[in-house]
């Protein structure tokens, strides 16, 4: 099931926030960053996507 762009929005701040704890430990940081990574790159395929679904629609008018 793909996620809406709000709900990956929401994931990244869920890790930014374990980020910031204190008591995260330098392995777990590690894999949060990745998970971060793989999300912000979800996030910049949806927003190219809707940029060409935009750019259409201003065509079709």
């Amino acid at each position: 099931m793909t996620k809406k762009y709000e709900e990956l929005i929401g994931d990244l701040k869920e890790i930014i926030k374990k980020m910031e704890e204190s008591t995260t430990s330098l392995d777990e940081m590690i894999n949060l960053y990745e998970q971060g990574m793989v999300l912000v790159k979800q996030c910049e395929d949806r927003l190219a996507e809707a940029e060409v679904k935009i750019t259409e629609l201003g065509r079709e008018s």
